[in-house]
């Protein structure tokens, strides 16, 4: 694996798990009872994204060891799935 493909490997874990974290603890507008007059009651009056980054940032970079530790030991390699090897043969 290059170092371009460990950073985009990374990147994409990154952002998978910052939506995973999004909605979690977000207080709404709605559910503290201080509706902005001209906005949704739904949207997020406490949010914590930068304590929300770090902590995926960390979770991030465990999977990120983890499947790179996997794709770089040739444990599953692109020969193990037979799905795509079945898609490069000409037809």
């Amino acid at each position: 694996m290059g170092i371009t493909s460990a950073l985009v490997l990374y990147a994409v874990i990154w952002w998978m798990c910052f939506l995973i974290a999004l909605p979690i603890k977000v207080q709404t507008q709605g559910d503290l009872g201080n509706i902005e007059p001209g906005t949704h009651a739904g949207a997020p009056e406490h949010h914590h994204l930068k304590r929300k980054a770090w902590i995926v940032t960390g979770v991030a970079f465990v999977l990120w060891c983890i499947i790179a530790g996997i794709i770089i030991s040739g444990w599953i390699s692109l020969s193990d799935m037979g799905w795509f090897d079945r898609a490069l043969k000409p037809l």
